[in-house]
């Protein structure tokens, strides 16, 4: 018999994002993630909303889950956050609040998509999750807008990873599929007070930012094997284009 740690070492994550309201796009994921052998777990890494689309039967599908359907656990992303920051969910209302990140057009068709049944529970959205050795979010650890790319600073990277005390990141903000490795080594820093000046040494272990893309990209992980799989959904059934990182 396996004991319950081991038997959740054997599940297979799905990461997904930026759906932006689009039902189909999400049946088409949730029905290609049935085509795949031990996959027990949906992280919807934000951006479920967006101006371009009414996103009301997502959100409802999203909350009120069907029985064949992978529970998706969500958190916010970078549009969950202009929303509720222009309907007064996050301090000062109005334009002020979204700092001018989307003209007033954007910022009324994104309020038109969204029905206000929703906003209460997007509110309640965490901005990030850890899972065993993992940080799932939607940009980086100092902001939900934050960009991680494969051509990021090094230095930048294990600043966000560091921040969330973690060996795996997984973002979505910048739309890419993509795995960096940062090799085991040392951060040698001078630190300098009234007693004098003091070298310190920190250990640095081997760690890994991971982008899942969005939309019709999204990421498969096995936290047993540390196996990543770059996926796209297929239009029909049966015609997956994979990548492996």
């Amino acid at each position: 018999m396996l004991s319950t740690c081991e038997q959740a070492l054997m599940e297979r994550w799905a990461l997904v994002s930026g759906l932006r309201g689009d039902l189909d796009l999400y049946e088409r994921i949730q029905n290609d993630l049935k085509r795949h052998r031990g996959v027990a777990h949906l992280f919807v890494l934000g951006d479920m909303i967006g101006p371009d689309h009414n996103c009301d039967s997502l959100l409802r599908r999203l909350r009120h889950p069907k029985q064949s359907d992978l529970h998706p656990h969500c958190i916010y992303g970078w549009w969950e956050e202009q929303l509720l920051a222009d309907t007064g969910y996050r301090g000062m209302q109005g334009k002020e609040a979204r700092r001018e990140a989307i003209d007033d057009s954007t910022a009324r068709n994104l309020r038109e998509a969204v029905d206000k049944e929703h906003l209460n529970w997007l509110a309640s959205l965490q901005f990030g999750m850890i899972e065993l050795d993992c940080g799932l979010i939607h940009g980086g650890s100092a902001d939900v807008g934050d960009q991680l790319m494969e051509t990021s600073s090094p230095l930048k990277l294990l600043d966000r990873i560091t921040r969330l005390d973690v060996n795996r990141l997984f973002t979505a903000r910048s739309a890419r599929q993509f795995r960096l490795k940062l090799t085991g080594g040392s951060i040698t820093s001078r630190v300098k007070d009234h007693v004098g000046e003091q070298m310190q040494e920190q250990a640095v272990p081997n760690r890994s930012i991971i982008g899942i893309g969005a939309g019709e990209n999204y990421t498969l992980y096995d936290p047993a094997t540390d196996h990543i799989a770059f996926m796209r959904v297929p239009d029909h059934v049966g015609h997956a284009v994979r990548g492996f990182g």
